[in-house]
């Protein structure tokens, strides 16, 4: 999605991942697919990758990172993989190739995992390896109806300038959460010193509705019996139930998003509910590791009401992947590959308004929607 985001004016020179199943989708999708690596990144060499790179980006594991995860942080076996993928932007250093630019995505959960140490670390490498760095949170609804903060770690190397019409001298509310203030302080100076504060441009409103992007004849799912439906629906708690009552009573079709959560009752006993939104975005998409962890959709009509689990087309829309991307025939496979992704449009607006300045500030650039 990285890749999709940036889009065909950059050329890819590597790209790993694991995962089998998501690097057949690759292949399926990029005609020259020769820089794809399949295996750990703890194979990777330095003398696999040519060149000098504009762009590093990665996504690393977040399960230990993430608020739902264990909180083993850095130290875990699957978050612990940004220091293989660091290993190599030290290796391209020394042989003075390295990336003009790294960026690194995660889960909100980084910023205060292990008291803000993981985040600390991760910025204390940068420092030590010669780049400036600019953490960022963006919540890709700004750009398409879901729920997904994230944070972005951008580096520049030394000679790289970020935009100067972007710097400012202290947080900016919009993108810098108090949170960061846990990890900021346990910085030594030389690194506070090479933390920098990104004022980055407001993006246009959304126009896109979580409407716009359901399915009415989905493809890789079934809508849900009238049984499963009011089963659903009695899971509620009185709070989402009267939101329900109040879709009923509007005169246009209205589309709610649904997660299961465990919740404790007033006696203290932990039960299923179903919690549903009808703000016109959907929950964050999840990776799909159970039941809970797939996202229902309420479609509300009248006094019609109807549900079933989220389609895979309709998981990719969420994450601004086009209706012609070649998704996995498998459900979990498509599913498990929206989830664990980026938003296509937060890329593309990055590259627009920092990467691209940064790296080639000289070059006329094509409009990114």
């Amino acid at each position: 999605m990285a890749r999709l985001g940036l889009g065909s004016e950059w050329h890819c020179l590597f790209a790993n991942d694991i995962d089998e199943r998501k690097a057949e989708t690759y292949r399926r999708n990029f005609d020259d697919a020769s820089e794809l690596h399949l295996g750990d990144i703890a194979g990777v060499k330095i003398s696999d990758l040519s060149g000098r790179a504009d762009l590093a980006w990665a996504s690393f594991p977040c399960q230990d990172l993430s608020l739902a995860g264990a909180g083993a942080g850095l130290k875990g076996e699957r978050s612990g993989m940004f220091w293989e993928f660091w290993r190599l932007v030290r290796g391209l250093r020394a042989e003075n190739r390295q990336p003009r630019i790294v960026i690194l995505e995660n889960v909100y959960g980084a910023i205060t995992s292990h008291g803000g140490h993981d985040l600390a670390a991760i910025c204390s490498a940068f420092a030590e390896d010669g780049y400036r760095y600019a953490p960022v949170v963006i919540d890709a609804s700004r750009f398409v109806p879901q729920s997904r903060p994230r944070l972005f770690i951008i580096g520049f190397a030394n000679g790289v300038e970020p935009p100067a019409e972007l710097l400012r001298d202290a947080p900016v509310s919009q993108w810098h959460p108090d949170a960061f203030g846990t990890a900021y302080d346990l910085l030594d100076s030389a690194t506070r010193e090479c933390w920098l504060w990104l004022d980055l441009p407001i993006p246009a409103e959304r126009t896109t509705r979580l409407v716009d992007l359901i399915e009415d004849e989905p493809t890789g799912v079934e809508w849900h019996t009238a049984f499963e439906t009011k089963k659903l629906l009695s899971m509620m708690t009185p709070i989402n139930a009267d939101k329900v009552k109040a879709a009923k009573k509007t005169k246009t079709k209205q589309v709610g998003a649904i997660y299961k959560r465990t919740r404790a009752d007033e006696d203290g006993v932990k039960r299923q509910r179903a919690e549903v939104r009808f703000d016109d975005v959907a929950g964050c998409l999840r990776t799909p590791a159970g039941g809970s962890s797939r996202q229902i959709i309420l479609v509300v009509e009248g006094q019609k009401v109807r549900s079933r689990l989220l389609s895979p087309r309709e998981a990719a829309r969420l994450m601004g992947i086009p209706d012609s991307y070649v998704l996995p025939a498998r459900y979990n496979d498509a599913y498990h590959l929206a989830g664990d992704g980026v938003a296509v449009p937060v890329v593309s607006w990055l590259a627009r308004h920092v990467v691209e300045p940064a790296v080639a500030p000289n070059v006329v650039r094509r409009a990114v929607a």
